[in-house]
C-alpha cells in the first residue's frame, strides 16, 4: 500500500498526488485525509488523465460535495468530521478534570473510548449534507 503525507494543503496535495500517480501505475482506491488537499489531488489526477480508481476524502468541504454531486471525477464520497466532535471532546475533558461522569451514562467513570458518528456523503445523499459543507 503506497502512502504519501500531503500536509493538508492544496499545493502539497497536488504535488504528492502527482508523485503517487507516477509511482503507482494502477490501484483501486485512494483515501484522501483532507478535502482541502483533495482539491490539489484532483488537479493532479485530472492532469494525469487518470480515472481508473475511486477516491474518498475526509472533512466535508463544499468543493468536495460539489464534485461528488457533479459525478465527473474519481471523488465519490467524503466523510464528515463534524465540529461537534471538538465540543464533545472539550466537555469530556472538563468532566474528566473535574472528576465527574458523563450525563446520561450510568457509569461513574468516563469511557476510555468513545466513537462519534461521522456521516459518509455520497451522490445518493449529497443534497442532504451540502448546506453543511464548509468553504
Amino acid at each position: 500500500m503506497a502512502r504519501q503525507a500531503a500536509d493538508f494543503t492544496v499545493e502539497s496535495g497536488q504535488a504528492k498526488m502527482a508523485q503517487l500517480l507516477q509511482a503507482q501505475s494502477s490501484f483501486d482506491a485512494l483515501w484522501n485525509h483532507d478535502d482541502d488537499q483533495g482539491v490539489g489531488a484532483l488537479r493532479a489526477i485530472d492532469q494525469a488523465g487518470r480515472d481508473d480508481f475511486l477516491m474518498v476524502g475526509g472533512a466535508g468541504a463544499k468543493s468536495a460535495m460539489d464534485a461528488i454531486k457533479a459525478g465527473n471525477s474519481v471523488l465519490k464520497a467524503t466523510v464528515l468530521y463534524p465540529p461537534t466532535m471538538a465540543a464533545s471532546a472539550i466537555d469530556l475533558a472538563r468532566a474528566l478534570g473535574q472528576g465527574k461522569g458523563v450525563g446520561g451514562l450510568a457509569e461513574f467513570e468516563i469511557p476510555s473510548s468513545l466513537t462519534l458518528y461521522s456521516a459518509v456523503v455520497t451522490k445518493d445523499n449529497v443534497d442532504q449534507y451540502l448546506p453543511t459543507g464548509f468553504i
